[in-house]
């Protein structure tokens, strides 16, 4: 690869790393083209050399936030690993950083059908993620439970960060991270 084209490749890459922690600091609309390329460190009159339109930018900034949560969910191999890494301060307090599916979670009903489409596939990955760390019990449906399990998680997740009481935050982590991880032993156990 001829160095320009290097430069440009290592450019666009840059760009859409920026784009994957604002928008989930700051929400899909919180942030204006401009800035994105402005903390790339590019001018905004180059945006249009990387990219046919925002859209596409929000697209591969998706799957490059979810390329963060490969690697997060890599980590853990357990329910009760997940749900202390998930519902926990640290989890809370970097929202750019963490899970994409609760960060940008309120901004998809109103976001571009492709990027819909984006966050669906990842959704269902993490879906076939935590069915599979579930064990077997002959009573419950695995699946099920993790649907249940991931709507609790990207809830509480959000409320944690929604409101302005750190004891009423710290509190909607603790309290669902250990009501889900007694409904697991409950359901290990029958």
């Amino acid at each position: 690869m001829g160095s320009s084209k290097r430069d440009k490749a290592e450019t666009h890459s840059r760009i859409v790393r920026v784009a994957a922690k604002r928008f989930r600091e700051l929400g899909l609309e919180g942030i204006g083209v401009a800035d994105v390329m402005r903390e790339a460190g590019v001018t905004v009159g180059g945006f249009y050399k990387h990219f046919n339109s925002r859209d596409e930018l929000v697209v591969e900034a998706l799957a490059t936030a979810f390329q963060d949560l490969d690697r997060w969910e890599e980590r853990t191999n357990t329910l009760t690993k997940l749900l202390e890494q998930y519902l926990s301060e640290a989890h809370r307090d970097a929202p750019g950083a963490g899970c994409a599916l609760g960060a940008l979670l309120g901004d998809m009903p109103r976001a571009s059908r492709s990027a819909k489409a984006v966050y669906t596939a990842r959704l269902k990955r993490s879906l076939a993620y935590t069915t599979g760390i579930l064990p077997p019990s002959g009573t419950s449906d695995r699946r099920a439970s993790a649907i249940l399990m991931t709507s609790a998680m990207l809830g509480a997740i959000n409320l944690s960060r929604a409101v302005t009481d750190p004891d009423l935050s710290q509190e909607i982590l603790q309290q669902t991270r250990d009501q889900l991880i007694s409904l697991y032993k409950f359901a290990k156990a029958h």
